[in-house]
């Protein structure tokens, strides 16, 4: 039976509802690099006037539902959700060769779910080609949108910033989006240049005139404008799409993670301070996140998760049977992850959930098995009226194998389009 698919517009509405409200890929490692950097460049005692210093220059907006966010992310029950933004937004005097801009596309976004109990973030990927219906919203200026049918996902923040690309998040996955950050690509420029390098695995040629990249099969260490080529690339990685390009998105971004987790980037103050710096220049965030305190909290949020806790999962969809290269909601599969999101569920990726755009790093050192826990002592039975009962095993969700993406500790190389 072929997959449910959600058709936007006109040929059936999506569903705008919501839960009721509980309570920044390159943009996903620009939240988790500069607040781990206010947190940890002096020590908490400090972290608060770093925050200061780094976020006093931030642009910010605000959103519609900032007025009941409490500063610490930690007291969000359910977990917080944070919209982070790729826009082709530049500076005229930007190093990127990248041609002439037609607007303002928003041509990465991710929503990252940090668990309640912080043991696991999960960064879903919308893939730009992506159809919607965006329900009225209030853009970035204060002005009111009125709803749109059959809307491409990278047009929202051209049409109305990050307030009705939230919106539209929000109406599609039912999840309160209380935090949201948007980055331009001089920002992936500079802290590319930060860390000194991101170290990337090519399994084919990648080769693509549109953004000049031509990446030879091996390991490379991509910064600055070579960095933000290979994230932009769609023509050069798998068959060209940006289904492609997102998987191959995830490469970067895990062993972008790696690097910063355990890389030995923690221990070097100065290698932080200057990625929240390089972040924090060149983006706009909601004013619920661009509070010294908010970042902070995040910071300390953020500080014991490992590589294997850090999910990245592209957005289940099909391909639109009315509009060539273009994609709406797999009903079925969606259900699942936005189910399990908004019960703040633990998942696992199913069986062969690579993506279109990569392929494992059969050269890479196998992950080090997890070790059983030791069995438990035997000991008397308690007394029923003083024993404290035991907690329930927490809940795990495995996705289906059609939901692409991978953990940060997977080592995966990226494909070059056979046309490359």
């Amino acid at each position: 039976m072929p997959p449910q698919t959600r058709t936007p517009g006109r040929r059936g509405a999506a569903r705008h509802g919501r839960l009721r409200r509980r309570g920044p890929v390159r943009a996903l490692v620009t939240v988790v690099a500069s607040t781990l950097a206010v947190l940890l460049v002096s020590g908490a005692s400090l972290a608060a006037i770093t925050a200061q210093q780094l976020s006093s220059s931030v642009t910010s907006v605000a959103l519609d539902n900032e007025t009941a966010v409490p500063d610490e992310i930690s007291a969000m029950p359910g977990g917080a959700n944070i919209l982070l933004i790729g826009s082709d937004q530049r500076d005229p005097g930007s190093a990127v060769a990248a041609g002439v801009v037609d607007g303002v596309r928003n041509d990465v976004n991710i929503l990252v779910h940090l668990s309640e109990d912080q043991t696991q973030l999960t960064a879903v990927s919308f893939p730009r080609d992506l159809m919607i219906d965006r329900p009225a919203c209030t853009g970035d200026d204060g002005a009111s949108r009125p709803a749109a049918s059959y809307q491409q996902f990278n047009t929202l923040y051209g049409d109305g910033g990050i307030g009705c690309t939230v919106a539209a998040v929000e109406s599609m996955t039912g999840l309160s989006v209380y935090y949201a950050g948007m980055i331009t690509f001089d920002g992936v420029i500079e802290m590319s240049n930060a860390l000194g390098g991101v170290d990337v695995c090519v399994a084919q040629r990648i080769r693509d005139t549109d953004t000049g990249l031509d990446l030879s099969a091996g390991t490379h260490s991509l910064q600055g404008v070579d960095a933000l080529q290979f994230l932009r690339t769609r023509h050069g990685v798998g068959d060209g799409s940006d289904l492609a390009r997102i998987s191959s998105q995830q490469v970067f971004l895990s062993s972008m993670m790696r690097t910063i987790i355990s890389g030995g980037t923690l221990g070097s103050p100065t290698t932080l301070y200057k990625l929240a710096s390089a972040a924090l220049g060149n983006m706009t965030l909601s004013s619920s996140l661009s509070s010294p305190d908010t970042l902070v909290s995040l910071a300390l949020a953020l500080r014991d998760l490992t590589p294997s806790d850090i999910v990245f999962v592209q957005y289940p969809v099909v391909d639109d049977p009315d509009q060539a290269g273009r994609v709406i909601p797999s009903e079925s599969d969606a259900a699942v992850l936005e189910a399990a999101l908004q019960a703040d569920q633990k998942f696992t990726l199913g069986d062969q959930s690579e993506g279109r755009g990569s392929t494992a790093d059969e050269s890479a050192a196998p992950a080090p098995e997890a070790t059983a826990p030791a069995p438990a002592e035997t000991t008397a039975p308690s007394d029923p009226a003083t024993s404290t009962p035991a907690e329930p095993a927490p809940v795990t969700t495995t996705l289906p194998s059609t939901i692409t993406g991978q953990t940060a500790a997977e080592a995966t190389c990226s494909v070059g389009s056979s046309r490359g």
